[in-house]
């Protein structure tokens, strides 16, 4: 299921009044409106820190104005991927339907349609239709069992991304964690509860229906379906609904998320494995099918790839879900505060040279378009900076390199963690201007530098 920063200099900013002249041809640049009374800058910037202010990771890229050594300013999440073809918006959430579900449709309406023509061999080849319609209405009953997460994650006020309909099933993409193992073991249980419900009505739908009918046999496939998928959902191991209970549980017991996800992980792995070995083993003895009408073994060939392709899916799953626990847990390591650049105020029609020398006497790597009043109006963007030629930088003003503040721009230096990415995901642009809780300048926080630092704490062990 998807970021290095300020700065040691003791140097202060040029805020005396006395700008560099203008090249000819140009009127001289005003004085920085950080405040001209101040002997030191740094207290109009950040003003809360001492003058040897040092961040607990400081930076190590490049000065302003050079070209950084990655990728600039990608935000920390990318776009939304569609990841399919959109069918609807339901509670607003979309619903994806992936290519590979047409595969499995095809494969279901394949096998369906052998079954149908030993029960029912008058239908011909219509068979195939009626095998496609189970087919959809299987998936249906899928995609209420996703719903059923979805609506309970809505109402527990965690935001999800969407609900895909792929190979093996669904997936609803929650962005967020349930903040109390109750929540989690509900969130978790309504899904395989909705697949009993279902199969419940079917059952229930089943008792008048005729039995060796086509509404009789659709019933009674999509009955048996949709209890198999409440069964297998809930075996406890990660990333099935019953692994997120078990989770909930050791949560519960131990007070610590981390421990539930090692172990529901680990069961998963286990679970994994039992289904790679016991499932072509419980088809061979009879249990699951008669082994001796496989007469060319084919039948024992497709139960051992359906074992490997299941074993692969659960034991991918549960390592994914350790991996996100890992980065969860490391996540407080992000905060605005840490990983802000030092940021030097400039009036919009400083130009661009001027600008980058204060910021570098300063040890600054950052640029603050301010009004007369000391206002911050906008951004000046690294990559603009970095895409100046350096002889073309003093008849450059930095308002034609700034990009305007918006409101989600603002973030907050005391923002960590999942709030601090949620803050940028609302408002996707390279650089933000951070600020203390009265309002005052703190410095620019650049996105790329959250990235480096999110890959950074990824990298370390639990």
């Amino acid at each position: 299921m998807t970021e290095q920063p300020t700065d040691g200099a003791g140097q202060a900013p040029d805020t005396s009044g006395t700008a560099t002249p203008a090249p000819s041809g140009r009127p001289p640049a005003g004085p920085p409106v950080a405040g001209p009374s101040a002997p030191d800058s740094r207290a109009d910037l950040h003003p809360e820190l001492p003058r040897a202010h040092t961040p607990a990771e400081p930076p190590h890229g490049p000065a302003l104005g050079e070209a950084p050594p990655a990728a600039k300013g990608r935000p920390p999440r990318p776009p939304e991927p569609r990841g399919g073809l959109l069918m609807g918006r339901p509670f607003g959430v979309p619903v994806y339907v992936a290519p590979s579900w047409f595969l499995v449709a095809a494969l279901i309406t394949w096998v369906f349609g052998g079954q149908l023509e030993r029960v029912l061999p008058e239908l011909g080849a219509a068979r195939y239709l009626v095998s496609l319609f189970f087919a959809v209405a299987f998936y249906a009953s899928v995609l209420i069992h996703e719903l059923a997460h979805t609506v309970a994650a809505l109402r527990f006020k965690l935001p999800v991304r969407r609900i895909q309909l792929q190979f093996f099933g669904g997936v609803s993409e929650i962005e967020k964690e349930a903040e109390t193992p109750g929540r989690e073991f509900w969130l978790a249980f309504v899904g395989p509860l909705l697949s009993l419900v279902l199969a419940g009505l079917f059952y229930l739908a089943l008792q008048p229906v005729e039995p060796g009918t086509v509404p009789g046999v659709l019933l009674a496939g999509l009955m048996i379906s949709n209890l198999i998928v409440a069964v297998f959902n809930l075996l406890p191991g990660l990333p099935l609904d019953g692994g997120r209970m078990l989770r909930a549980v050791v949560w519960k017991i131990t007070g610590r998320p981390m421990s539930g996800t090692v172990a529901a992980a680990w069961v998963g792995r286990a679970l994994a494995v039992s289904v790679l070995v016991g499932l072509p083993l419980l088809t061979q003895s009879g249990v699951l099918g008669d082994a001796a009408e496989d007469s060319v073994g084919m039948d024992t060939v497709m139960d051992a790839l359906l074992a490997a392709i299941l074993a692969a899916i659960i034991w991918t799953g549960a390592g994914n879900s350790l991996r996100m626990a890992r980065l969860r847990e490391h996540l407080p390591e992000l905060r605005a505060r840490n990983l802000t650049r030092r940021a030097v105020p400039v009036e919009s029609d400083t130009p661009l040279s001027e600008a980058l020398r204060r910021a570098n006497d300063a040890g600054a790597r950052a640029l603050v378009v301010v009004d007369a009043h000391g206002e911050p109006l906008s951004l000046v963007r690294e990559a603009a900076i970095v895409g100046v030629p350096e002889h073309r930088r003093p008849w450059v003003a930095v308002s034609g390199l700034a990009q305007e503040l918006t409101d989600g721009m603002r973030v907050s230096a005391e923002l960590a963690g999942e709030d601090l990415l949620d803050a940028l995901r609302a408002t996707p642009a390279t650089e933000y201007l951070v600020v203390e809780e009265t309002g005052e300048i703190y410095g620019v926080l650049s996105a790329a530098d959250v990235e480096r630092a999110f890959v950074k704490a990824m990298a370390r062990p639990s």
